[in-house]
């Protein structure tokens, strides 16, 4: 016996030591891999802040959409911050803001009117806006909301949206753990009975890989902690074998003694992969329940959350996008295990089984990606490490407003449907692309980007970096570059009024012969400047450049500094030259802004733990030209809405004041609209990315867009004027002439004047 025990003691003595020192040196590298999940926090990326006001075009829906956004959640009682009860013909709000904490908000809106017991015609609906608001008891005009969150700063394509396990409602977690790991609060980090399994069916040769048995901890060691070991690639922690296995359930028994319960929990709940969207790889039951439902993980379901928790087992084949009917027998599987468990009743559970499996589609274009990583890219540049291995909270207020977001995908969505069925109509194969780009001239800031058709099937921003010919959206250029031109010079004789031939004609330069035509070949012979700009007439435009001077045209965009600078050649009257809708939409923030370009920014602010972070902006705003020549032009641009290319968005029902220009290129590659009010500009692309010819001009193509758009954004609205600079005046003018109108003249206009330019000749043309 003394031999026996000699012999095994030093073996026995070896694996105890061994046991202990691995144990030690696991749990260091474990604490500190906890103490940086702990303290890590992912930066955010937030759109504006949710203002309401009173007489705001807003549905009692929208609100509760947009409540949803911010992630607050439904009760029958608003009782706790981050908390709305909806009523009749009202919403009841619980602010999480520091300003209205503890303070109800109630928006009101108009009650659906009476109807006669007589009568048999439906009430009438109530118009969609805001009748009251309140704060407390006080009546107010206008409150400011929480910003809602747009994504956390993504990592290695990751979208994840990390929430305290106090945040996630019992019927997710419950979900979960009937699925995953039903004795979780019981086992110490690995679950025998399902090893003894697994280990049978790896034993007996029935499977050539370990399978079944992992308990929540060794999903969380396998996905979070095990990659971070070294020398270990996220693909080895995944790997499925014997040696791999035995690490896992090792780091998951000393995990299970270094963290609580809640804790393995909260984390797990926030790293479970549980698939792909595009290019973005979504990441806890919070960002899944953003992504498969478009809501707050606080407001799922019972059916919504036994479908996230299903798509845990296999999330490509389980996805709710590409496999639904799969998706919902996992979830029916989900209901009942959560039944066997106690956790639901049996009628709960086959009521939520007859439920339809309801995904959002498009959740993702919602939550404006391209935009999103339009940010991501300018904190890497301008702020490198402000994002990255983060103990203090970031937050990111950016100047996106998310309504407005909305209504450019929908505008773009419907418009390349049109566009779709236009083209099929000529047998031209391949689908179109379009860019929207929305900003607030006044200041810059982009409040919508669009970037494409759709982010999954394509993640290059068209918005940003599609560099085309802007064709007819740069003639305004031209025209101001005249009006500046004979202000330098002190000439009298340019002006909105003045006439230049649109008759055909040929330009020769370098031995070269071009014959530009105007679009289906219409001329006019001698025309106003109103209206050669008003049907964007081509040979005029260029006459008018000739005159003011192709070097002049082509020295006014590069003092705006937007891209290279075009060549002094003819062409250029016409845009042939390239620019990105960023770069127009820059270019005209001038016309809004009497003759002051405003930089384009995506941030209002960043935060980082209590202190604001210094902002570095890329330029500053720059003086182009003169307020009053500036005027005349976008006092130009409002005729092209009014009765030139552009009249067809107020036949479809645009009608606030605005300025605006249509764009086609050569052969009809490209078609652009850009349209501005003083508070809201906009730029539309559309066209191949091949750049094979669309066959469609900008009213066709980009003006629908724009309309609905800006029709949509400004609804409810009042019409705000252009301000006038000091130094203008107006003049009734002859529309074919030019000249002061006379008493018998058909057409007459009022014209905007540098004063001091005004035409002094009456029209002798209409005598009688």
């Amino acid at each position: 016996m003394r031999i026996f025990a000699a012999v095994l003691a030093p073996p026995i003595i070896f694996l105890l030591s061994f046991a202990v020192y691995s144990y030690a040196a696991t749990s260091r590298l474990m604490d500190a891999q906890l103490h940086g999940e702990r303290q890590r926090v992912l930066p955010r990326i937030l759109a504006r802040p949710l203002e309401l006001r009173r007489g705001q075009s807003l549905s009692d829906r929208q609100l509760i959409d947009r409540l949803n956004d911010l992630g607050y959640a439904e009760r029958a009682t608003a009782e706790k911050p981050g908390e709305f009860a909806v009523g009749p013909a009202s919403v009841e709000i619980l602010p999480r803001s520091a300003e209205l904490k503890g303070k109800i908000v109630r928006v009101r809106f108009p009650k659906p009117a009476a109807v006669r017991r007589a009568s048999s015609r439906p009430a009438p609906r109530p118009p969609d806006r805001v009748e009251r608001l309140e704060l407390g008891s006080q009546a107010r005009e206008r409150l400011t909301l929480d910003a809602p969150v747009l994504s956390s700063i993504i990592v290695e394509r990751e979208k994840r949206r990390p929430v305290a396990l106090s945040a996630i409602p019992d019927v997710v977690v419950q979900a979960v753990l009937s699925i995953e790991d039903r004795r979780f609060y019981e086992h110490p980090g690995v679950d025998p009975i399902g090893i003894a399994g697994a280990t049978f069916a790896y034993v007996s040769g029935r499977r050539s890989y370990l399978a079944g048995g992992s308990t929540i901890t060794q999903q969380l060691v396998r996905n979070v902690f095990l990659p971070k070991f070294e020398g270990m690639t996220l693909e080895m922690a995944r790997e499925r074998s014997w040696r791999r296995k035995a690490l896992e359930a090792w780091v998951s028994l000393v995990l299970s003694r270094r963290a609580t319960k809640d804790e393995i929990l909260e984390m797990y709940l926030n790293a479970v992969p549980l698939g792909q969207r595009g290019s973005f790889a979504i990441v806890g039951v919070s960002e899944a329940a953003r992504l498969f439902f478009g809501k707050d993980v606080s407001n799922l379901s019972l059916a919504e959350a036994a479908t996230v928790a299903g798509v845990i087992q296999s999330p490509s084949a389980l996805s709710p996008f590409n496999n639904p009917e799969r998706c919902q027998d996992r979830r029916d599987v989900v209901l009942r295990a959560m039944a066997d468990a106690g956790f639901i009743t049996a009628e709960a559970a086959a009521a939520a089984v007859e439920q339809p499996l309801t995904v959002v589609q498009r959740a993702l274009e919602s939550e404006a990606p391209h935009f999103v990583d339009y940010v991501g890219r300018m904190l890497a540049e301008d702020y490198p490490g402000l994002t990255t291995n983060t103990t203090q909270p970031v937050d990111v207020y950016t100047t996106l407003d998310l309504h407005l977001q909305r209504l450019a995908q929908d505008a773009v969505r419907g418009g390349l449907t049109n566009v779709d069925r236009l083209l099929s109509r000529r047998k031209r194969r391949g689908q179109a692309e379009a860019a929207l780009l929305a900003v607030d001239p006044r200041t810059g800031e982009i409040l919508a980007m669009v970037g494409g058709r759709s982010y999954n099937q394509s993640q290059y921003n068209r918005a940003l970096v599609a560099r085309r010919q802007p064709g007819s959206v740069f003639k305004p250029f031209v025209y101001l570059t005249a009006f500046e031109e004979a202000a330098d010079n002190g000439q009298t004789g340019v002006s909105p009024a003045s006439i230049v031939d649109d008759s055909p004609a040929t330009w020769e330069l370098d031995d070269q012969i071009w014959t530009p035509e105007n679009y289906q070949q219409e001329y006019d012979g001698p025309i106003t400047f109103r209206r050669a700009l008003a049907h964007s007439r081509n040979v005029a435009t260029i006459r008018v450049a000739e005159a003011a001077g192709y070097d002049k045209v082509a020295a006014l965009w590069k003092r705006l500094g937007v891209g290279a600078p075009p060549k002094p050649y003819p062409s250029i009257a016409l845009g042939v030259f390239e620019a990105t809708p960023y770069e127009v939409a820059l270019a005209y923030t001038i016309f809004p802004n009497m003759g002051i370009e405003r930089p384009l920014s995506p941030i209002m602010r960043i935060e980082r733990g209590t202190a604001d972070v210094t902002r570095k902006p890329r330029s500053r705003p720059k003086t182009v030209a003169r307020p009053e020549t500036t005027f005349l032009v976008t006092n130009l641009l409002r005729g092209v809405m009014n009765e030139g290319t552009a009249a067809g968005a107020r036949a479809a029902g645009f009608k606030l004041d605005a300025g605006g220009k249509t764009g086609t290129t050569n052969d009809l590659r490209d078609a652009w609209f850009v349209g501005f009010t003083p508070e809201l500009l906009t730029v539309v692309w559309v066209g191949f990315d091949d750049n094979q010819p669309l066959g469609l001009s900008g009213s066709q193509a980009a003006l629908p867009i724009w309309t609905q758009f800006m029709t949509r954004a400004l609804a409810g609205r009042t019409s705000v004027p252009f301000v006038t600079p000091e130094g203008i005046s107006f003049a009734e003018i002859d529309a074919a002439t030019g000249k002061l109108a006379a008493p018998f003249c058909p057409e007459v206009v009022t014209e905007a004047f540098v004063a001091g330019t005004e035409p002094v000749e009456a029209c002798d043309l209409h005598r009688f």
